[in-house]
């Protein structure tokens, strides 16, 4: 337990800091070779891994790739215009859109997909508007919040999602029925909650006459209107799929191609260019870090975590949702939620509580945002903010985690039982 605990925590230090620019994928591809090296892993656990995590990995790739040719055709920086001129310059009103809009395209487009597309948009309108620096950090955390507590209600809307369902083969429609009052819960609550606890930074007022008009973004409104329905068919196709069993990257991907070529062929994206800048290092990340964390289940953290979960599952329902979402909560906080969801999906794998399954998936979206590090969503954003200029302290945004999320995570936990 011990090799494998500090081969863990050197991979999750060299991820977290990027010693001399060292990217997350290398990174935890190093601690992966090392722990095959040592023994912690065989090659048959890379064998295992892989399969647990490729799905997972190619939907996250196509949700970012179809994520990025949206953006180049001016989706998303249209939606941040109409959302701020919707508001009518009512500072508070503002703050409710941004959050809507930034749960919606965490639900459509994942986490990650928020934090790498719509954060720096966001940021940008936000100077135009010249907000004062304390009221764009309330928007952007705020922001932050919502990309990881409204990504929820798809199994595309996070990995941690693609993976807990793969793994229990739980179908998208169920996983959607299951998840999506827990889904506008977690988004009510959360915009709630971030209201109270951010307003004095709020302003009342916002001019929103500096913004352009929302259609002069736009590099292609044929293909703006057609991405609404294209994406409506694609949100179809992925419950088609689910009756016969299909992998969710067959959608994921294979759509974003789809949509990659056409813009292409019109001229307003670069396929080459999209694939090539397209963040390939995620996929590195999970193999990689998936298999570090393989070494811990070898070393007996699964069975350890088994035990606590069998005595909460014996215990009411109250209890062993709520133990089992805040376990994950804690984990995720710790160590990243990425690893935590495979360690707690293999411990639950024999209890056969299906709440606990959902509670774990809720606590790994949530919990992370308690630490900086808590999440790839969170390390991807704080990324994106620091080469904007913008830079959070650890003691900042752990003092805001601390606040807001345990009481959204309990109520949302609430609605499992």
């Amino acid at each position: 337990m011990i090799s494998a605990s500090l081969v863990f925590l050197a991979t999750l230090t060299m991820v977290i800091v990027q010693p001399r620019g060292l990217q997350i994928g290398t990174s935890a591809i190093i601690g992966a070779v090392v722990a095959l090296v040592l023994g912690i892993v065989s090659f048959s656990d890379v064998v295992e891994v892989s399969s647990i995590v490729w799905d997972a990995t190619l939907a996250f790739i196509g949700i970012i790739i179809m994520s990025m040719v949206l953006d180049e055709i001016g989706f998303f920086e249209w939606c941040a215009i109409k959302m701020a001129k919707l508001s009518n310059g009512r500072g508070h009103l503002m703050f409710v859109y941004a959050l809507l809009l930034g749960a919606f395209v965490s639900a459509l487009f994942a986490n990650d997909g928020a934090a790498l597309i719509l954060t720096p948009i966001l940021l940008a309108k936000m100077r135009i508007l010249q907000l004062n620096l304390k009221t764009i950090i309330a928007f952007l955390l705020a922001g932050g919040f919502i990309s990881d507590s409204a990504s929820l209600p798809f199994v595309f809307s996070n990995l941690t999602n693609i993976v807990t369902a793969n793994y229990f083969n739980i179908g998208f429609l169920d996983y959607t029925l299951n998840m999506i009052v827990p889904f506008i819960l977690s988004v009510i609550v959360s915009i709630v909650v971030l209201w109270l606890v951010l307003r004095k930074d709020i302003p009342k007022e916002v001019d929103v006459s500096l913004l352009k008009n929302p259609d002069d973004v736009l590099k292609s409104k044929p293909l703006f209107y057609a991405s609404w329905v294209f994406l409506a068919l694609l949100l179809c196709a992925y419950f088609v799929g689910d009756a016969y069993d299909l992998p969710i990257s067959v959608f994921a991907l294979g759509g974003a191609l789809i949509f990659l070529g056409v813009a292409s062929y019109l001229k307003v994206a670069r396929a080459w260019l999209t694939i090539k800048t397209a963040p390939w290092q995620v996929v590195w990340f999970s193999i990689g870090l998936y298999i570090v964390v393989y070494g811990l289940k070898n070393a007996g953290l699964t069975d350890y975590l088994a035990s606590i979960l069998v005595s909460l599952a014996d215990k009411r329902d109250l209890l062993a949702v709520v133990g089992t979402g805040f376990i994950s909560a804690f984990l995720s906080a710790v160590m990243n939620n990425m690893p935590t969801i495979m360690i707690m999906d293999i411990s639950l794998a024999n209890i056969g509580n299906e709440a606990m399954i959902y509670a774990n998936i809720v606590g790994c979206n949530l919990g992370p945002k308690m630490t900086p590090f808590g999440s790839l969503a969170t390390l991807l954003w704080l990324h994106v903010l620091a080469q904007k200029g913008v830079k959070i302290s650890f003691a900042e945004y752990s003092k805001f985690g601390l606040i807001v999320t345990p009481p959204v995570l309990l109520i949302v936990l609430l609605t499992l039982i």
